[in-house]
């Protein structure tokens, strides 16, 4: 059901789904209604579809599009995140294909990134400037009471799986994020290692930055499809490969996510990122211009720093 103009109001949905490489739908969505959204951004990456999981009201959004139509940097990332602050969500769990940049990162792991280096190039990456500006902490890019619901999620779904075949979770470890389209070189493959970046992808910036603006908790589900190009003994990432592992988790991603949703829902843990504008914003709302407060609304609405 498609519902272009819909009036949407805080109650739409309380968690966002972004769907990455493998997980274009939410299989466990009750009552999916598609939500046509415009944004001051543009339009986000495709509909977005929300319902309920475990009578928990959800948003769920295909990052790439359904059918996988767009590169990492023509994701819509602005689009994207003010679309979901429009429905009124409060924690986003982000579900990424990632390569291992370490021995003991197995491809079907799984891995809670905490911290990010951001590579990007060409990418949007502030709601903010043009007339406004604010400078919001980065320093713990992940919530981490999200990402603890999202652990025990994953323990839960592996303990009930008895034919996990030795997937692992790792809790916490560096994401970088990279331009692409492309994979790696070898050389930057092992400079990556170097960093002490843990696994390697090209979503999850700006996106992180974009949900801290916007005042969502987020954290993010990490499937590990390869070993980039660094391993001497490993084959070299190519599409295929990191596809076929994609698919062997995607059951696995969803049982997780749906078990995220319920631990969540029921939790509702109060996030520091949700008062991110506290000490953030610099340019007050009544310095700002008709216009700038138009485009700004629905973060400035409810901050601490706005009135």
């Amino acid at each position: 059901m498609t519902t272009p103009g819909r009036k949407l109001n805080q109650s739409t949905a309380f968690i966002g789904i972004i769907g990455g490489s493998g997980l274009y739908q939410m299989d466990a969505l009750q009552n999916a209604q598609e939500q046509v959204l415009n944004t001051p951004f543009g339009a986000p990456s495709d509909v977005l579809v929300t319902g309920r999981v475990h009578d928990v009201p959800v948003a769920f959004l295909a990052r790439h599009a359904r059918g996988h139509r767009l590169l990492p940097h023509e994701v819509p990332y602005r689009a994207n995140i003010h679309a979901m602050k429009q429905l009124g969500v409060r924690y986003l769990i982000s579900v990424s294909a990632v390569g291992s940049l370490r021995e003991d990162f197995k491809p079907l792991d799984l891995v809670l990134p905490d911290q990010f280096i951001d590579l990007t190039k060409r990418r949007d990456s502030s709601f903010f400037g043009q007339g406004a500006v604010a400078h919001v902490s980065m320093a713990k890019p992940v919530c981490p009471l999200a990402a603890d619901a999202l652990a025990r999620a994953v323990r839960d779904v592996l303990a009930a799986d008895g034919s996990t075949d030795g997937v692992a979770l790792h809790q916490g470890g560096t994401y970088v994020c990279i331009e692409g389209p492309q994979f790696s070189s070898l050389a930057e493959s092992n400079w990556y290692r170097s960093m002490g970046a843990d696994v390697i992808g090209m979503t999850n910036m700006p996106e992180a930055k974009l949900a801290r603006e916007a005042q969502i908790a987020y954290t993010t589900l990490a499937m590990v499809t390869d070993y980039d190009c660094w391993h001497p003994r490993e084959a070299h990432v190519n599409t295929n490969m990191a596809l076929a592992n994609l698919l062997k988790n995607a059951e696995r991603a969803q049982q997780v996510v749906a078990q995220a949703i319920r631990l969540l829902g029921a939790e509702r843990p109060v996030s520091e990122a949700h008062s991110a504008l506290q000490n953030a914003l610099v340019t007050q709302p009544d310095a700002m211009s008709s216009d700038v407060r138009a485009r700004l609304a629905v973060f400035l609405h409810g901050s601490n720093s706005a009135t």
